[in-house]
Order: C-alpha cells, then sequence, then structure tokens
C-alpha cells in the first residue's frame, strides 16, 4: 500500500520518466528534420540546425503538453509554445555553461570531454523539467 506522502513523490517521478521520453522522442525528431534540411532544402547544418530544433522543440512541447502534463494546460497553446521554447533556450544554455566551466576546471573532462557533455545534459534536463513544470505547464 502507497502511503500519501509517496503518491505526490511518485506521481512527479512518473513526470520526470516521461518528460524524458518525450526528450528521446525529440532528439530523434531533430535529426531526422536536420538531415531532411540540408538533405532536402539544402539548409547546411546551421541553418538547418535552426530549422530541426524549432522542429523538435515543437514536437516536445505538443508531446509534453499530451503526455507529460495532461490536463496542465490554460490559455493560448502559441503563448504556452512560447513559454516552452523560451524556458527550453535557458536550459540550453545552462546545459553548455555546466559543460564549459567542467571543461575549463577538471583536467578530467577536458581530456574525456563527453563527461562535460553528460554533466550538462543532465544539469539542462533537470532545468527544463523543472521549468517546463512550473512555468509552462503550471496549474490554472
Amino acid at each position: 500500500m502507497t502511503s500519501e506522502a509517496a503518491k505526490p513523490a511518485a506521481a512527479l517521478a512518473g513526470q520526470f520518466l516521461r518528460f524524458g521520453i518525450v526528450g528521446t522522442v525529440g532528439f530523434l525528431v531533430d535529426g531526422a528534420i536536420l538531415v531532411l534540411s540540408m538533405a532536402l532544402l539544402g539548409t547546411g547544418p546551421y541553418l538547418g540546425r535552426v530549422v530541426s530544433y524549432l522542429g523538435a522543440a515543437t514536437a516536445t512541447w505538443a508531446l509534453n503538453r499530451t503526455f507529460t502534463f495532461r490536463g496542465r494546460h490554460h490559455g493560448p497553446a502559441h503563448h504556452q509554445w512560447a513559454r516552452f521554447i523560451a524556458v527550453n533556450a535557458v536550459g540550453g544554455a545552462v546545459n553548455y555553461a555546466t559543460y564549459a566551466v567542467l571543461v575549463m576546471v577538471s583536467a578530467t573532462v577536458a581530456a574525456h570531454p563527453v563527461l562535460g557533455v553528460a554533466a550538462g545534459s543532465i544539469a539542462g534536463l533537470a532545468f527544463n523539467f523543472t521549468g517546463s513544470r512550473l512555468l509552462v505547464f503550471r496549474r490554472a
């Protein structure tokens, strides 16, 4: 039997798991759009990345809206989408800053930068989940 105190923690863990699943789907959408925009539209890797990021962010917003944070949306959808893009852009900066700082201060991370990528990804994920939960998909 689950205690009353454990129910909110379990619900939060479930949301975090769903957020991670949606993020994985977003990664696949991002990569697919990048490859397609470069091959079919001739965008090149930089403009293609802008196109793929916006496509992936829109897909993850829609999936999080219906799967992760079901019932936690109100107001115009385009306002929520804009908040999602802004929050996740800050999360991307948190990701990169974590990576950059670790590369600068840790000889181990400097020698193995993928460790910094992992740490940055975790920091960005935590920020994006918290920001999405509290600022984008907040209760009415």
